[in-house]
């Protein structure tokens, strides 16, 4: 081991003695989902400037960044410590040391949380019912409700017959409402197991009077019991009386206490914030909608059940304290109780008032100083295509490529700009897109160095080439590099082939015995 290396026992002994611990796999996505570490968070080397802001706020954490030989772990150490970041490591050995250590690897991604999931059910027995026995309640019209416990576009993708969206925090606020009868029986869904056993075992927690069972492996196991899902459904929940807000407000805060949540004012997130030895994260839980209404400053908007099912997405400094907001105590301490068990230090903020929630707008990712860079209107490479000794290499996501892009432009992964190039005909002048232009002008420089030509960006990205009512193209036209920014989940979409669907979900079931075969998760279970 050397000065800028750490070894995997390094990294296991720090995450067994709870210090804040943040283990980087710098490869794309699909790769990652092949093999990686149980708390290694994703953050490719292509997009790290504008994601690591964010998910590794504090600049002395102990990083730890590793690849699987393809000397991305190396660039991406140079450019955090470009950005300011002290002790950034290499995993000695990289992704192979933790194997040969027989370190558990895990496939998929979001898997700590999947992996709760599994766990709880498995010692709550959370109730579920088969596929089949929904779709007969459902058709014999019994006083069943479907609660949908994904995001709202999710369920417009697909949806079980007569379900309603309501996300997974937002249940326990608001399913007195929607199954007001005490006898109503509530079915909670997702697209496979996870977010329905949270949603489930919520309400179970919070004491809902009525009978409540998950849709066993959700939406996948409805299309493999061969049913028929519905698509672009709009039914959403209705705000809740006060009355109900006041029983939820009671129930969750019973559940928080039980898990162990800490009560906190803003005197306290003060102080946390200006503790320069631990990191701290502050989440508004509520619905986008609401946060861009008004939100404290200084928080990220991050709906409850989308944080539970993706904290390492969120939070990627494991051993880190979380803070959560919400404005009507509900929404933050259920989301709390279940981060609590999950390992995490969490507090909830008790004393906001209207007043507290006074920015307004989306939330903005942190990012460094954008380079200064020559850019070009969509009118001016409009022309410069025309006449052709022009090349336009475009930075987004390969599905935003797919869907729409340039006539002509390359589709290409930042991280892989040397390899690609060797596709793309050498020509005079390169400019840069993306979808706002933000990723293309950080790597500017690298196509500088690597073609020696003069290189633009595209002036507001592709957005600016749309707007202007130019001509697009459709498909995989020009791929220089390999799709492989985004694994494909089988549980998105109806079109992923049932193997890959069954093969998911057998996955999942063995969760349980890797978690003990690792034994670093520090999970409980309530």
């Amino acid at each position: 081991m050397t000065l800028h290396t750490r070894s995997y026992a390094d990294v296991r002994q720090a995450l067994l003695a709870h210090e804040e611990v943040a283990l980087v796999d710098v490869r794309e996505e699909a790769p990652f989902a092949e093999a990686h570490p149980l708390f290694a968070a994703n953050i490719p080397l292509s997009k790290l400037e504008l994601e690591v802001l964010a998910r590794i706020p504090r600049r002395d954490t102990a990083i730890t960044l590793y690849d699987n030989g393809e000397g991305l772990a190396e660039r991406a150490l140079a450019r955090l410590q470009s950005l300011g970041y002290s002790d950034v490591k290499l995993l000695e050995g990289g992704l192979q040391s933790w194997r040969d250590a027989d370190g558990e690897l895990f496939i998929d991604v979001n898997v700590p949380s999947k992996a709760f999931g599994e766990l709880v059910e498995h010692h709550r027995h959370t109730p579920s019912l088969a596929p089949e026995e929904v779709k007969q309640l459902l058709d014999a019209k019994a006083d069943v409700v479907v609660l949908d416990a994904r995001r709202f576009d999710e369920y417009q993708t697909m949806s079980i017959p007569n379900g309603v969206s309501v996300p997974g925090a937002e249940l326990v606020l608001r399913a007195r409402e929607l199954a007001p009868n005490p006898q109503t029986r509530i079915i909670v869904n997702c697209a496979g197991r996870t977010r329905s056993i949270i949603g489930t075992q919520s309400l179970v927690n919070a004491g809902l009077p009525n009978p409540v069972s998950a849709l066993r492996n959700g939406t996948i196991g409805w299309l493999l019991a061969g049913q028929t899902l519905d698509h672009g459904q709009s039914r959403r929940f209705a705000q809740v009386s006060p009355a109900t807000l006041e029983v939820a407000r009671a129930d969750a805060r019973r559940v928080a206490d039980k898990a162990g949540v800490k009560r906190g004012s803003r005197a306290d997130l003060a102080a946390w914030q200006a503790d320069t030895t631990r990191t701290t994260y502050l989440f508004d839980v509520r619905t986008p909608e609401e946060f861009e209404a008004g939100h404290v400053p200084g928080a990220r908007s991050t709906p409850g059940g989308q944080l539970v099912q993706e904290t390492d997405h969120y939070a990627s400094v494991r051993g880190a304290r979380i803070v959560l907001v919400d404005d009507d105590g509900v929404r933050g301490n259920m989301s709390a109780s279940w981060l609590a068990q999950l390992g995490w230090e969490v507090a909830v903020l008790d004393d906001l008032n209207a007043e507290d929630f006074s920015e307004h707008g989306a939330w903005n990712a942190p990012t460094p100083p954008q380079p200064q860079v020559e850019e070009v209107s969509a009118e001016t490479l409009r022309e410069w295509r025309r006449h052709g000794d022009v090349a336009v290499l475009d930075f987004t996501s390969s599905a935003n490529y797919v869907k729409q892009h340039i006539p002509g432009a390359w589709w290409t992964l930042r991280a892989d700009l040397a390899q690609a190039l060797q596709a793309i005909p050498v020509a005079g002048r390169y400019v840069l897109t993306c979808g706002s232009s933000k990723l293309a002008r950080l790597a500017v420089a690298e196509v500088e160095a690597l073609t020696g030509k003069p290189v633009f960006v595209l002036k507001d990205g592709t957005a600016s080439w749309i707007a202007a009512g130019l001509e697009l193209e459709h498909g995989e036209s020009h791929l220089a590099s390999p799709r492989i920014d985004r694994y494909r989940r089988p549980y998105e979409g109806t079109d992923a082939p049932r193997e890959a669907m069954q093969a998911y979900l057998d996955w999942e079931y063995g969760l349980v015995e890797q978690l003990a075969r690792d034994g670093t998760h520090g999970f409980y279970v309530i």
